[in-house]
């Protein structure tokens, strides 16, 4: 799927991610930085993403995990630095949000901030919520 938005484009076609792009971002978060390309690569092989361009260069990602029946875990939502704050964030989940794999299923993600936008898709805080600790990424 695509969506058009001024000189943006979002697509789920995953032989578009610019790996090295998106590696790239994920290394300058908090949750990313410890992550070989290879582990991205593999990551991208099994969700759908939403990549996000302005022209033919990737500014943009975010993934989705999901059963596409009851659950979906949202994950890897990044915008280049210089493009924050002008509601790209929001259009890649809202993008996600309406995405039929992913539409009607119970969504969830771990975060320590942004929290914000996440609360303007329904989400909110649960202490039920349990993880193993991952220590190899």
């Amino acid at each position: 799927m695509e969506w058009r938005k001024d000189d943006y484009l979002i697509t789920d076609d995953k032989s578009k991610v610019q790996l090295d792009i998106v590696h790239r971002l994920l290394a300058a978060t908090y949750w990313g930085d410890r992550r070989p390309r290879e582990t991205v690569e593999r990551m991208v092989a099994g969700s759908i993403c939403f990549s996000l361009y302005r022209g033919a260069t990737q500014i943009g990602f975010g993934r989705a995990v999901t059963d596409s029946a009851t659950f979906t875990w949202v994950a890897d939502i990044v915008i280049e630095p210089e493009y924050r704050g002008a509601g790209l964030g929001q259009w890649i989940m809202e993008c996600l949000v309406t995405h039929p794999a992913i539409k009607g299923t119970q969504m969830v993600l771990q975060t320590r901030d942004a929290q914000g936008l996440y609360e303007k898709f329904g989400f909110s805080g649960n202490s039920a919520l349990m993880s193993t600790k991952v220590t190899d990424l």
